[in-house]
């Protein structure tokens, strides 16, 4: 597993040269107003969204990228075991990738994502809900993505 960050930058080149020299390692994906590092030390998953009318480097969100399903399932059950309401397990189609993921938001309106990509996708979709498993504490609500 490893930490996403995922910020809102005015600008995106900018920010692309910025966070390559800051952590030693080009971008893994670059489309229209979006970028993502594969940061191997710390391990990080750093995303930025081109957000002009957001307060530059504040969070977009916050995630937990895993190996598999199955660990996004197992932290589904246990953030749902804990009272916390999550969205479900949801297939999905955003931030450039279909995944499987469940959010979860903290008291203070933190989102956060527990997710595994399972393909690169062309188009960013704003969380596409392709299929959705009602677990116990879904609210059913899969509005988490990208903000």
């Amino acid at each position: 597993m490893r930490l996403q960050l995922a910020l809102n930058v005015p600008d995106l080149d900018q920010a692309i040269e910025f966070y390559s020299a800051m952590f030693s390692t080009r971008p893994a994906k670059v489309k229209p107003g979006y970028a993502n590092w594969e940061v191997a030390e710390p391990p990080l998953k750093l995303v930025v969204f081109e957000r002009p009318d957001e307060s530059p480097g504040s969070i977009n969100h916050l995630g937990v990228e895993t190996a598999s399903s199955d660990e996004v399932v197992a932290a589904e059950a246990r953030l749902a075991e804990a009272g916390l309401a999550t969205t479900g397990i949801d297939d999905t189609i955003c931030c450039f990738a279909e995944k499987v993921e469940t959010w979860v938001t903290d008291p203070w309106g933190g989102r956060w994502e527990w997710y595994v990509k399972q393909a690169d996708h062309d188009d960013q979709l704003e969380n596409l809900v392709v299929a959705h498993a009602d677990t116990p504490g879904s609210t059913g609500d899969a509005s988490g993505c990208c903000g």
